[in-house]
């Protein structure tokens, strides 16, 4: 699908940028990082803690992971006591995985240690600029909204 020929296409450029480097900024965490988890991992177990219980086969797609890969990070996971496996009601043979106490613990701290971090940048702008990002985050959910689901 082509943009509208109106518009200005360094706009999409610059906000892809921007969400790019506030994404990448925000990845690395105090909890993440003594937990020993690289941003894939970090993903994979907010995925679960969000969708779980959830099947490997689903969880591989939904991450775009091969699925040996994903075994060993849901075995890391297992063993460090982030998520267990439970066999799917359904089908006997599949496998779901979901997140434990603990593994929700890690995911909310990291969360935390994250909006902390926009907290205090949000609180050094000024209000005129606050004012700004709060309105256009209704536009920014609608178009995070829209992507959903796209690949490449």
């Amino acid at each position: 699908m082509s943009p509208p020929a109106s518009l200005d296409l360094d706009t999409a450029a610059r906000l892809r940028a921007a969400t790019g480097k506030l994404h990448r900024r925000l990845r690395p965490t105090a909890a993440g990082a003594a937990a020993g988890l690289t941003p894939t991992r970090i993903s994979v177990l907010f995925t679960i803690a969000r969708l779980g219980p959830i099947r490997l086969s689903d969880l591989a797609a939904e991450e775009g992971l091969n699925p040996t890969m994903l075994s060993r990070v849901i075995a890391d996971f297992a063993e460090s006591g982030w998520v267990t496996r439970v066999c799917d009601p359904g089908d006997r043979r599949a496998a779901l995985v979901q997140a434990t106490a603990a593994g929700r613990r890690l995911c909310e701290r990291m969360r935390g240690e994250r909006t902390d971090v926009l907290g205090v940048a949000l609180g050094a702008l000024s209000d005129e600029d606050r004012g700004a990002i709060e309105q256009a985050l209704p536009v920014l959910e609608r178009i995070a909204e829209g992507l959903k689901g796209r690949r490449g």
